[in-house]
């Protein structure tokens, strides 16, 4: 299967839905993908996993290990930092020019094509007004697959050398997203439902903000995906 049948027809995106700004800088735009869009990237992230350089579980330095499982795309993220060779010692997949198109376009949706709206500091500014909006290239992308009882612990994204937002992609389970404070893991925080289809992108203020995944709720992916648990797909520009 080519990546051109695997995102054949995955950039349309639903209009339904309304747009939530819950820090300035991250931008939440439910039901972005439509159901049709929704199978074909997890087709695609069914590809990615497979070995070789597929989907694995990450250790901890501190010898624990991460409750979700990840495969990565254009560079391999471990803790904490990039290479080009995956935890089996093979080649990472390449980061797929179609997802970069899909990122884009994300960006650019979510902040708009304009200036104006705030004086630049954060959603609704137009991209000229969030730093590495203009001109964003991504060249990574994580896959993360939540199962049941999986989280994610806060963190900031900081492994990459650019200050470009970052756009993630919800498939399956619903998640308690937290959304943090650029100073420490304590409060104040925002806790943000997302579902399959909904589209996240955070930059400008929010970039280095701290985030996690609380928790996921079983049982509220769409039946038709024929996914158990949660999968995020988040695409990045390294700077490297």
């Amino acid at each position: 299967m080519t990546q051109g049948e695997l995102f054949g027809g995955l950039f349309e995106a639903s209009p339904e839905g309304g747009r939530c700004e819950p820090a300035p800088g991250a931008v939440l735009l439910p039901g972005w993908l439509d159901a049709a869009a929704q199978l074909r990237l997890l087709a695609a992230c069914r590809e990615w996993a497979r070995p070789p350089a597929g989907m694995h579980t990450v250790r901890m330095p501190t010898g624990g290990t991460m409750s979700v499982r990840m495969v990565s795309l254009g560079l391999h993220w471990y803790p904490y930092g990039y290479r080009s060779v995956a935890e089996d010692g093979t080649p990472v997949k390449p980061f797929p020019p179609e997802l970069g198109a899909l990122a884009r376009r994300a960006v650019a949706e979510a902040y708009g094509s304009t200036g104006g709206g705030d004086g630049g500091t954060g959603a609704g500014a137009g991209t000229e007004g969030i730093a590495g909006a203009v001109g964003y290239e991504p060249d990574v992308a994580i896959v993360n697959h939540y199962p049941h009882g999986a989280r994610m612990g806060l963190h900031q994204d900081r492994d990459e050398r650019a200050d470009a937002p970052v756009v993630s992609l919800s498939l399956g389970d619903t998640c308690v997203f937290r959304l943090g404070n650029t100073e420490t893991r304590t409060r104040p925080w925002t806790d943000l439902e997302l579902r399959g289809g909904d589209l996240l992108v955070f930059g400008g203020p929010a970039r280095f903000a701290y985030h996690g995944v609380v928790r996921t709720l079983p049982g509220t992916a769409d039946p038709a995906l024929g996914l158990t648990g949660r999968l995020n797909i988040t695409v990045r520009q390294s700077g490297l």
